[in-house]
C-alpha cells in the first residue's frame, strides 16, 4: 500500500506509470472524502439548474464536482472534463494527463437511499487528436476530443453498504474496498475478469414501446426464456444508476442496455459518451468484457462534443456480440425464430 498526501491509502500501483498512479492516488482520495460527505446527513432537492446534458443538479452534484476538481489539482493534470459543468476546468497546461468525471451518478438516489457513484477515464493528453487540433480546439478541450484509444486508467466507485472502487490500468481491473475505520483501500479483488455469459440484464423496460424492432424482439426472447428461441431462463436486474449496473456486471456478468430510442432527445441515445461510455467500456473491456452502441465499439466512437450522447450496450462478451447479431439479421440457428415468432409484450 502507498501512503498518499492525507490519511488515505491507495492501493500499490508499482508497474503504473508515476503520473498515472499520482492521479489515480488524487482520485481516490476524493472518493473517500466523498463517501464521507454521503454518509452524513444528505439533500436530494434540486440546485434550480441544469447541467450542460439538460440534468437536473442536486446540491451534492456540485459538492462532488468541486471536490474532484481539488483534489485533482494536486495531481499531473492539464484539465479536468466533468458532467456538471459547461466546459472543462484547465489545472496545468503543460500537465500530461486530463481527467474525464462523472462525480456523481445517480444522484437522484439519495433520496431513497440506493447506490450511486463515480466514474471516471484519464487520458494522455500529450496525444491530442490531430483532427482536434485542426478544428481549433484550445488547451480545455483537446485532449477530450477524439477516440477512447487515449485513455490510460478508468474507474467507478460505488457508494453503497461498503465504497468500492475498481480501476482499470495496466491491462488489469483491481476492485478495493475503503475500510472507513482505517481509511485504508483494502484489496477485493487484485484481478478481476467479466464472465463470458451471464443470465442477467439490465434495461428500462418501461420504455418498450419507444424500441426499435430489434431491440424489442432481443428483449422478447430474453422474456421468453426456456420457452423461448433461447432456451434458457434469465433475470432482469435495473437500478437506474449506471454506476451500479455497471458494478455487479464486472462482478457476476451479464448484459446491460440502454438503446436509442423514438422519444424526442433519445434518438441517439441518452448517456454520455465521455463521460459515461468511455470510461465504463474500458473497464468492461480490460476485465475481458465488450461494450458497443449496438453494432460499433464504443471506444472506436469519436468524441466531437464533450456532452454528446450514445446508445450503450455492454457485458458479458457473447451477449454483447448477440445484441449486434439481432441488429444486423445476422441470426445463427439459435435465433432464428425471432423474426417470425411474435414478441411476449405485443397483443
Amino acid at each position: 500500500m502507498i501512503r498518499t498526501t492525507d490519511d488515505h491509502t491507495v492501493p500499490e500501483l508499482t508497474d503504473v506509470a508515476p503520473e498515472v498512479a499520482t492521479t489515480i492516488q488524487a482520485v481516490a482520495r476524493g472518493v473517500a472524502r466523498l463517501a464521507a460527505i454521503l454518509s452524513g446527513p444528505a439533500t436530494a432537492t434540486t440546485a434550480g439548474r441544469r447541467n450542460a446534458s439538460g440534468d437536473a443538479q442536486t446540491p451534492l452534484d456540485l459538492v462532488a464536482h468541486d471536490l474532484f476538481v481539488d483534489v485533482l489539482r494536486e495531481a499531473p493534470v492539464r484539465a479536468v472534463a466533468s458532467e456538471e459543468a459547461d466546459d472543462p476546468v484547465l489545472l496545468d497546461r503543460d500537465a500530461p494527463l486530463a481527467v474525464a468525471i462523472d462525480p456523481l451518478d445517480g444522484s437522484s438516489n439519495v433520496a431513497i437511499n440506493a447506490p450511486l457513484g463515480t466514474i471516471f477515464s484519464i487520458v494522455d493528453a500529450t496525444a491530442t487528436d490531430p483532427g482536434a487540433v485542426r478544428r481549433g480546439a484550445d488547451d480545455h478541450d483537446a485532449p477530450f476530443l477524439g477516440d477512447g484509444s487515449r485513455i490510460v486508467a478508468s474507474g467507478l466507485a460505488l457508494f453503497g453498504p461498503s465504497t468500492m472502487l475498481a480501476i482499470a490500468v495496466a491491462g488489469r481491473v483491481g476492485v478495493y474496498r475503503l475500510d472507513s475505520g482505517s481509511d485504508r483501500y483494502e484489496v477485493e479483488t487484485p484481478h478481476l475478469e467479466v464472465p463470458i455469459d451471464g443470465a442477467e440484464y439490465a434495461i428500462n423496460a418501461s420504455n418498450y414501446r419507444h424500441w426499435a424492432p430489434e431491440v424489442r424482439r432481443y428483449v422478447d426472447d430474453l422474456v421468453a426464456g426456456s420457452e423461448g428461441p433461447r432456451g434458457t431462463n434469465t433475470n432482469t436486474r435495473w437500478v437506474a444508476a449506471l454506476v451500479a449496473d455497471a458494478y455487479r456486471i464486472l462482478v457476476r456478468g451479464g448484459i446491460y442496455l440502454y438503446p436509442a430510442d423514438r422519444r424526442d432527445g433519445y434518438e441517439h441515445g441518452r448517456l454520455r459518451l465521455l463521460y459515461e461510455a468511455y470510461p465504463v467500456a474500458h473497464l468492461i473491456e480490460t476485465a475481458g468484457g465488450s461494450a458497443s452502441d449496438g453494432e460499433r465499439r464504443i471506444l472506436d466512437m469519436p468524441v466531437s462534443d464533450l456532452h454528446q450522447r450514445t446508445p450503450l450496450v455492454f457485458g458479458s462478451a457473447r451477449e454483447v456480440e448477440r445484441v449486434a447479431d439481432y441488429r444486423t439479421a445476422r441470426a445463427d440457428g439459435d435465433r432464428a425464430p425471432l423474426f417470425t415468432n411474435r414478441g411476449l409484450f405485443r397483443s
